[in-house]
């Protein structure tokens, strides 16, 4: 016969593994963009978190007395889920950054689009990088990264084992933001630097050929240029993926680092 009795202590524990499993869902990529039902949602967060529960590492139940202090330990599960999702989303947004460098540089700044998967307006350029790197990162995995790297804070940060250091937290943010700046114009360098010969060459001849109008020739000639470049350079996207995807690691370990 089947004894499917548990305790309440265990049902307890279980819950607060499936807080941390359906805050980090619900805000990494992949998991949370607006094309995935809720319910797929809530029922991929069950079914990780029982995962953990059964053959996750060894179960360390918290101490507490009352309602209230129940509810900090699982406010401090949220956290740590919400910060780590939160940090992966934010290394995906760098794509978004340099598309829109790119069409402020050819022209399309004007030109934004509502993304359905962010429920915001980005630039064409932007969505299209960020498509194409969100296509190649998922065939290659990521997302299985971010649940094993899911399944290792449990390891690292234990249920009510979260010790917030607020000054690794800044450092490892203004880190980022650092490297958000530098990656971006890396992957728009090259439309950028294109763009930039071009007003050097536009600007010699409207002084050797005043009589020609250099701005409405020059707006056709951008915008054919970056399209071009954009065109050329389409190859370099694995590049993009890898540099995101090193991001998305240290962005992960510093914040694990800043909440042990």
């Amino acid at each position: 016969m089947i004894d499917l009795s548990f305790s309440l202590s265990e049902l307890e524990y279980f819950l607060l593994i499936l807080m941390r499993t359906a805050s980090f869902v619900f805000v990494a990529p992949f998991f949370s963009t607006r094309g995935v039902p809720n319910r797929v949602k809530i029922g991929l967060s069950v079914f990780v978190a029982y995962l953990l529960y059964q053959f996750g590492p060894t179960h360390v139940y918290p101490q507490y007395n009352t309602i209230l202090g129940y509810a900090i330990v699982v406010l401090k599960e949220v956290t740590v889920g919400l910060l780590l999702g939160l940090g992966a989303q934010m290394c995906t947004s760098i794509v978004l950054f340099a598309g829109r460098i790119m069409d402020m540089e050819i022209g399309l700044s004007m030109a934004t689009i509502f993304d359905p998967t962010t429920n915001e307006q980005s630039s064409i350029t932007g969505a299209l990088l960020q498509y194409g790197t969100m296509l190649i990162l998922y065939a290659t995995g990521l997302h299985r990264f971010l649940l094993n790297a899911l399944m290792e804070t449990f390891i690292l940060i234990p249920i009510n084992g979260v010790q917030i250091n607020t000054e690794k937290l800044l450092l490892s943010l203004i880190t980022f933001l650092s490297n958000y700046i530098v990656i971006g114009f890396r992957i728009c360098l090259p439309v950028f630097a294109s763009i930039t010969l071009m007003n050097i060459v536009l600007g010699l001849l409207a002084k050797l050929a005043p009589q020609m109008n250099m701005f409405s020739v020059g707006i056709q000639l951008k915008l054919l240029a970056g399209l071009s470049v954009i065109m050329i350079t389409v190859r370099l996207l694995p590049d993009i993926c890898n540099f995101i995807t090193t991001q998305i690691q240290q962005m992960m370990v510093s914040i694990v680092e800043g909440l042990m």
